[in-house]
């Protein structure tokens, strides 16, 4: 399947009884970059997260978002300071019999004391967390690589129609192509008869130097070679991602074909259908951009 580099995924769940909301977007990138957001006491699973993506991503800027709700979580609890209570209950008692003061001291009277009870969360079970944040992670990307698919496959068939109208611009090339070389090496020819017309000068190598430099502007083959890349480009497209690179190169190919062709080329259509075929290759190669 062809992939873009855009996309968005998301997926919502739990790790180690942790809310968790994982959401994915990406731009185009020559390379593989990966930013991962996590709150402050989870960045131990940063590397896992990337290893992950690594997996299924190959090329494009990826901004991983993970939220984290740990407020209300099953781990948290309540630590109650025995120690300080008893001092606290040791002082109030103190100081009730000291001044002769009635002692209606309760639990919750003493809860309300500074410190005695602290809320408290325990430690995370970072393996375990790992693990099911990394299946939540799958799925994330699993919703992410099918836009990218979809996004894909409409790239493929403007790719496929844009190097159809590229063949059938090399087509009328090639058809063209002989007419003009035979004008053009009888019009060298004459010319050379005219240039040089002083005795002593062979008509075979009038013939012969004509020969070779009509031969030197024949584009039979940059045509070969263009037709040949053509055919690599829909074989390409067919094997799926990660193309985009390669068919980034691809496209050099195409664009060096086209320029020697029209610098050679010495018939007005020609070069006019050269300028067609250039424009059509540059329209590709802004699309190929997105690939993966």
């Amino acid at each position: 399947m062809i992939r873009s580099m855009t996309g968005f995924g998301s997926a919502k769940g739990t790790a180690a009884g942790l809310p968790i909301s994982i959401e994915i977007r990406s731009v185009n990138n020559r390379y593989l970059d990966i930013g991962v957001k996590l709150p402050r006491g989870f960045l131990f699973a940063e590397d896992r997260v990337k290893n992950v993506i690594q997996n299924r991503v190959a090329r494009g800027k990826l901004d991983v978002y993970i939220s984290i709700d740990s407020a209300g979580s099953e781990q948290t609890h309540i630590r109650v300071n025995e120690t300080l209570a008893a001092s606290y209950r040791e002082a109030i008692f103190e100081i009730g019999s000291r001044f002769d003061l009635p002692l209606n001291l309760s639990a919750l009277d003493l809860a309300r004391f500074p410190d005695v009870m602290t809320p408290e969360k325990e430690e995370t079970d970072q393996d375990r967390f790992a693990e099911e944040l990394e299946s939540l992670l799958e799925a994330a990307l699993t919703d992410f690589n099918s836009m990218r698919g979809r996004e894909g496959e409409r790239l493929k068939q403007d790719l496929l129609s844009k190097v159809n109208g590229i063949e059938k611009l090399v087509d009328r090339i090639e058809e063209r192509a002989p007419e003009t070389l035979k004008g053009y090496r009888e019009r060298l020819e004459n010319r050379m008869r005219e240039v040089l017309s002083e005795p002593g000068i062979a008509q075979e190598r009038i013939l012969a130097e004509a020969a070779i430099f009509a031969d030197r502007v024949a584009t039979d083959e940059e045509l070969v070679r263009l037709k040949s890349h053509i055919s690599q480009f829909r074989l390409m497209m067919e094997q799926g991602s990660p193309i985009g690179r390669k068919l980034d190169f691809l496209i050099q190919e195409f664009n060096r074909e086209a320029n020697t062709t029209g610098s050679k080329c010495q018939d007005s259509e020609i070069a006019y259908l050269v300028v067609d075929l250039k424009s059509e290759i540059e329209k590709i190669r802004e699309q190929v951009q997105n690939l993966e």
